[in-house]
């Protein structure tokens, strides 16, 4: 599997970490390209006190070490994410700030990440929006909606509780897990819902 990874201003730096870290691991992804915003380097630098280079970036600043991951510069057109013939599998934009997601739902290309998503939709393969943005104006959802029409996957990052979390990573671990579903890359981060739940007591 090749699967584009990008990474845009909306807080949750530790999202696209732990992604780019999980898909590095897994035998079943063999490239990863890694396109990074202006404003996503500023939310790295800001949340994870790591600075990288747009065109360059040191990826062993966040805990990765390998060459699966191939950078291209944002403003880059001419890189092959830019192309259906380079027939990547999957793009997930990893946070996706409302801003991105009003350029995918309305077709804009005018850097990378949004050319990359588009060519996503037209052709009909995986583009997963990791959304992070509370609470949500009329015109998100309207955007979401919009962007969910034309086939993109919208995984809000809105962890849930019921795997009884006591870390923050547990609960970075939770949407990383539920991104990895959608690749179909198989990972098991943190405890599934089962049915019936161990700590179920039917009520008489």
């Amino acid at each position: 599997m090749r699967v584009i990874v990008a990474v845009t201003g909306a807080s949750g730096a530790l999202y696209a970490q732990r992604l780019l870290q999980v898909l590095a691991q897994s035998e079943q992804v063999r490239e990863i390209a890694f396109i990074m915003s202006e404003q996503g380097r500023m939310l790295f630098a800001h949340e994870l006190g790591v600075n990288l280079s747009l065109r360059r970036p040191d990826l062993s600043l966040l805990g990765i070490n390998t060459t699966k991951v191939v950078p291209f510069h944002p403003k880059d057109l001419t890189a092959p994410p830019a192309s259906g013939s380079a027939r990547y599998d999957a793009m997930v934009i990893i946070p996706c700030s409302a801003h991105t997601l009003s350029k995918v739902a309305h077709g804009l290309a005018d850097d990378l990440i949004g050319r990359a998503a588009q060519v996503m939709l037209k052709e009909r393969r995986k583009l997963i929006l990791v959304t992070r943005e509370t609470p949500l104006s009329v015109i998100t959802l309207r955007n979401m909606l919009v962007a969910a029409e034309a086939g993109a996957i919208i995984v809000d990052a809105n962890p849930g509780f019921y795997h009884l979390p006591t870390t923050v990573q547990e609960l970075v671990d939770f949407i990383v897990q539920r991104v990895c579903d959608h690749l179909g890359v198989t990972v098991e981060l943190v405890p599934r819902w089962e049915l019936p739940p161990k700590w179920f007591v039917r009520q008489a």
